[in-house]
């Protein structure tokens, strides 16, 4: 088992950047609660919206929006685990996610490649996905290996399965991935059950955890509703991970854009804990600002530094374990 090097505890060595003080912390929170009780989020999943309105949420089912008593918000923020674990499918290769225990994983979900042989700038195939879990479970500073790139030679319709079966045989490390939607979610979930044993010995040892997006701003599409009550309901972990670009799907401010993240994250949070109370839930983030030149994320930029350095102490008021873009 892996346990990493703490950052920001009060002693020499270690790196504490905050981005915001304690109060502007506590004016970012009522802000989001401000946004869910009188706003609300858009969910594009009927179950989902009853299963949010079986737990004290308000809901519009034409418009498909819930709102969020205050009350209701922070008991999901009080129920979802502080720790959890990444176990890879070797042990030593376990890891754990806590506060200010800091890791690092591979950058995520690429479509292109420069192929090392040819030098052909190409579309990525089944087989690189294979090869770039071989790479990631090589390197000793990854510690969980996320899907770095996706099969184009496949179907459409059963990729993320395709994707699943490439990368799963090929690391001894804690994967995550986005699969796609609920058929698909459950699917990979057997394939991986499969491999440990069964779904009891998943839940003892998880070695895959998931991956899914809002769209901002303040929306839970159908298939990130899935995604969210799938992995809930087989105690594994999935990471609601906001792409919030500023001044384009979210406001222009730091502080702005923070908020619209932190509504979206803790909207995916409530319904992750409706549907089982104790889920598994990673406070994510790749929000960045917009380019205003290419109309693109800015990424690798010092306003996603910023950003997610905030995001990160964001997680750390809430108690709950973060994973963020790097600068």
């Amino acid at each position: 088992m892996k346990r990493n090097m703490r950052a920001g505890k009060s002693r020499n060595g270690g790196l504490d950047f905050k981005v915001f003080t304690d109060d502007e912390m506590d004016e970012i929170h009522l802000a989001t609660l401000e946004i869910l009780e009188k706003t609300g989020l858009f969910f594009e999943d009927e179950e989902a919206l009853e299963i949010l309105d079986g737990g004290g949420a308000v809901i519009d089912k034409k418009k498909f929006i819930a709102k969020f008593p205050p009350h209701m918000v922070e008991d999901a923020i009080r129920t979802a685990p502080p720790k959890i674990l990444l176990a890879g499918r070797d042990s030593k290769n376990d890891f754990i996610m806590e506060k200010n225990r800091v890791g690092f994983t591979n950058f995520g979900e690429g479509v292109f490649i420069n192929d090392p042989y040819t030098g052909e700038h190409r579309e990525t195939t089944k087989a690189d996905v294979a090869a770039s879990a071989l790479i990631a479970d090589y390197l000793s500073e990854i510690d969980v290996y996320e899907r770095a790139v996706g099969a184009s030679d496949v179907p459409t319709q059963t990729v993320q399965l395709h994707n699943a079966e490439a990368w799963l045989p090929n690391t001894t490390k804690h994967g995550f991935m986005g699969s796609g939607n609920g058929y698909l979610t459950k699917k990979i979930i057997e394939m991986t059950a499969a491999i440990v044993g069964g779904k009891e010995k998943l839940k003892e040892r998880p070695i895959i955890s998931f991956i899914t997006c809002p769209v901002s701003p303040l929306q839970l599409v159908k298939d990130s509703c899935e995604i969210i009550m799938e992995s809930a309901r087989a105690d594994l972990a999935v990471n609601v991970l906001s792409m919030a670009m500023a001044g384009g799907s979210s406001p222009v401010t730091l502080a702005g854009t923070l908020v619209d993240h932190n509504a979206e994250i803790l909207g995916g949070l409530v319904l992750s804990q409706c549907t089982r109370k104790g889920a598994k839930f990673i406070y994510g983030s790749s929000t960045t600002a917009m380019d205003l030149r290419l109309a693109a994320a800015s990424v690798g930029s010092p306003e996603c530094a910023l950003i997610n350095a905030a995001v990160a102490q964001m997680s750390i008021y809430y108690l709950l374990p973060s994973w963020v873009a790097g600068g």
